[in-house]
């Protein structure tokens, strides 16, 4: 499982998937499904996620609704912008067809 913020035309977002890249085609598949064609994705250490967001990030873990590949577990933008530092995120992977 990884996280990461996904930068996008609305704000940011963060998202937990189990994808091993976020270049993967599958993985930009499924945030096209979701209205995400152009993005910037930076990947968070899985360990800080948990401890920021606990008992909810449990609980989207354990949601049956959601599948296993992409959840979404913060779309309000202030929140995610806010929570992490700059030094918390990966280097930027930027995407655009």
């Amino acid at each position: 499982m990884k996280g990461a913020i996904i930068f996008t035309g609305t704000g940011p977002i963060l998202i937990l998937t189990t994808y091993a890249s976020m270049k993967d085609p599958q993985f930009i598949k499924k945030l096209a499904m979701k209205g995400i064609k152009k993005f910037i994705a930076c990947e968070l250490d899985l360990e800080t996620v948990k401890k920021k967001y606990g008992d909810y990030y449990n609980s989207i873990m354990n949601d049956v609704k959601q599948t296993d590949d992409l959840r979404v577990l913060d779309y309000n933008g202030h929140s995610v912008f806010y929570n992490f530092s700059f030094h918390d995120i990966g280097k930027p992977i930027f995407y655009e067809p």
